[in-house]
């Protein structure tokens, strides 16, 4: 037994000192530095963007080449630097604000962090995206504030800057929109029903922005109506729910977010479902607010997802007929949900996320008459099929 010990140890400080020499070997390589500049890239190809330009090169011959850079300084003053890997052939220069030369500087760059000379590159990009997004904004008055719309067919990171006027200076508003959606559809809210000066740019992650769009608006008076005042009504044929543990009252309890506080129509009926409940006031509806239930999947908490509104209608009543028909409703508006990011099912962005947690909001039809009793319709959901799960919901209008 103690001669066997003996030749397992030897055994093991064997493989230790191998061990050992092999990563004295790989750190000897991995040390070894070379000084001399590679080459420089050559054939050069150019393509001008919008607001950028991509560069194609050949590159050297040199074994121990690690990347392409390309060096240069936008209107701004700022100084950037790309790296594209040896496995590329290209790279890709972004943030001009104009449409005028710019002078780039590209190097080859091996694994000693050695440069070679540079080659001089001249780019010529396209109109800046930022400029399309302009051209296409809107303002106009919304319950509650202002609604923006404009178009980003880039989908590029644009923020859109909103300024109000007070006392003869510019002054951010209660919120910017900052955003990558093709359709840009927002509203500011939070303002005062009366008229104001509102100055409106966008810009763009490097810091270029457009001319200033000004515009006077006159917020439309809304306030939120209470939750207390809220009824669930069941009418003849209205949607059933899937669980005796959801129901409508769950959609005014104050939590967005954890099963089962949320309303589940039945999920085997197929065709259009519909939900009825009772504001408990008259009033000239301005929108409703809507918090999906952001089922559990691999991938997290998913909004966009499973029975969330996608495809539905939203009616109201002052009088709802009790047999359930729908005589006596009043369409307010039809709409579709829609994520910013514009993926499919099971797949957001931090944006998708963050905008359906605070809630969706869809606006009703300024010319609709006052109502009381509020109807959604659903004809599709995300997944397809037409049975619906609202977490919570908030309905705003003037009771006055």
């Amino acid at each position: 037994m103690k001669t066997n010990s003996i030749k397992s140890g030897i055994v093991a400080l064997l493989a230790i000192l191998l061990l050992c020499s092999g990563c004295a070997e790989e750190l000897k390589q991995a040390t070894v530095v070379n000084a001399n500049p590679p080459g420089q890239v050559s054939n050069i190809q150019v393509e001008n963007l919008p607001g950028a330009a991509r560069i194609r090169y050949a590159l050297p011959s040199d074994q121990d080449l690690l990347y392409v850079k390309a060096v240069y300084t936008l209107a701004s003053g700022r100084e950037m630097v790309v790296k594209s890997s040896y496995y590329n052939n290209s790279v890709l220069v972004e943030g001009f604000a104009d449409e005028k030369p710019y002078s780039i500087q590209l190097f080859a760059v091996n694994r000693s962090e050695v440069s070679s000379a540079p080659v001089n590159v001249t780019v010529e990009p396209l109109e800046n995206p930022i400029w399309e997004t302009y051209r296409s904004l809107e303002a106009i008055a919304a319950f509650g504030g202002i609604r923006v719309t404009a178009e980003n067919a880039k989908e590029k990171e644009l923020t859109i800057m909103v300024m109000v006027d007070s006392l003869g200076e510019w002054v951010p508003s209660i919120d910017n929109i900052y955003t990558s959606a093709k359709e840009i559809n927002r509203t500011i809210r939070g303002l005062d029903t009366i008229p104001k000066q509102f100055a409106i740019t966008v810009r763009d992650q490097y810091m270029n922005f457009t001319d200033t769009l000004v515009t006077k608006i006159t917020p439309l008076f809304e306030t939120a109506l209470p939750k207390s005042r809220y009824n669930a009504i069941s009418l003849p044929t209205d949607a059933k729910q899937t669980y005796s543990s959801t129901g409508l009252a769950k959609m005014w309890d104050n939590d967005i977010i954890n099963w089962p506080n949320i309303s589940l129509t039945d999920v085997t009926i197929n065709g259009p479902q519909w939900i009825t409940f009772d504001t408990g006031v008259l009033a000239k509806m301005s929108r409703i607010v809507v918090w999906d239930y952001p089922e559990y999947t691999n991938s997290g908490r998913m909004y966009y997802y499973g029975g969330n509104l996608r495809f539905f209608e939203i009616w109201g009543s002052d009088n709802p007929p009790s047999d359930g028909s729908w005589n006596n409703w009043t369409l307010l508006g039809t709409f579709e949900s829609k994520k910013p990011s514009g993926l499919p099912m099971g797949q957001q962005t931090d944006e998708d996320y963050q905008l359906a947690n605070s809630g969706l909001s869809f606006d009703f039809d300024v010319a609709a008459p006052k109502v009381r009793y509020i109807r959604i319709k659903t004809t599709k959901n995300w997944q397809g099929t037409s049975f619906m799960s609202i977490a919570e919901l908030q309905v705003y209008g003037d009771p006055r």
